[in-house]
């Protein structure tokens, strides 16, 4: 398979950027499309070139470290998949593929695919988390009934990895469905229960702070999330947020 890929090639946060052109040959339908990316980076190695800087750790469509944004898509065109999922076969001989960074202010690049994406990190830090007693006189977690409809639904929140899919998919880069999902997985335990009100505030008015935009409801991120995470949890955040900030 012979294939043209446009690639976003950036030296540094502070350089510009620009699409390069380059030809690969002798792909199989069977690679994964990080492997594509491999050979493409050993023949520039070889040529004494800089190989292309790419984000993956797994491989396994874990992590969500490889997120890529391949012909305007996050993820490539497949579905309920990360990139290091999609394969070759995917594409015909003589396509042209584009690939990029996720697109998105709070998303600063780093270089050429590689982009900043601790502004998540930062939302869960601000308080997506139980506090747990350890004094000695603990409940058992195991102890408490919950409802299945309720652990199945936290644990499809719970399932989200943070790729930020739904913020590349988004006209507006809304962080929306991630930070809802992260509440969602608390919102529905009894464990989360306690300290609801202060964690969606503060989950909240830290995804303001890094500069993601509003949920204008085009249901995008659910269709690109590589998890399938529901809009249902934009809709309980909202719920959740409501009821937290009208409390004295």
């Amino acid at each position: 398979m012979k294939l043209t890929l446009k690639i976003w090639r950036q030296e540094s946060a502070e350089a510009k950027g620009k699409m390069v052109d380059y030809i690969i040959d002798g792909i199989e339908g069977d690679m994964s499309f990080l492997e594509m990316l491999d050979v493409l980076n050993e023949d520039l190695v070889n040529k004494g070139e800089q190989p292309i800087e790419f984000d993956h750790d797994c491989r396994e469509g874990i992590c969500g470290a490889c997120s890529l944004q391949i012909n305007g898509e996050p993820h490539g065109p497949d579905r309920l998949i990360t990139t290091c999922q999609l394969h070759m076969r995917t594409f015909k001989d003589g396509d042209t593929i584009v690939i990029e960074p996720f697109r998105a202010k709070a998303f600063p690049v780093i270089k050429d695919l590689i982009v900043d994406r601790t502004a998540f990190d930062r939302i869960q830090q601000a308080y997506g988390y139980i506090s747990v007693n350890t004094s000695g006189n603990t409940i058992d977690a195991n102890s408490i009934p919950i409802e299945k409809e309720n652990a199945d639904t936290s644990f499809n929140a719970a399932i989200c990895i943070g790729c930020g899919a739904c913020v590349a998919a988004c006209k507006n880069a809304s962080a929306m469905l991630f930070t809802s999902a992260k509440v969602s997985q608390f919102a529905l335990l009894p464990q989360g229960e306690v300290e609801a009100d202060r964690r969606v505030l503060a989950m909240v008015e830290q995804m303001d702070k890094e500069g993601f935009g509003n949920c204008t409801n085009t249901g995008a991120c659910e269709i690109e999330c590589p998890k399938g995470i529901s809009l249902e949890n934009i809709a309980r955040m909202n719920r959740e947020y409501m009821s937290a900030s009208t409390k004295g």
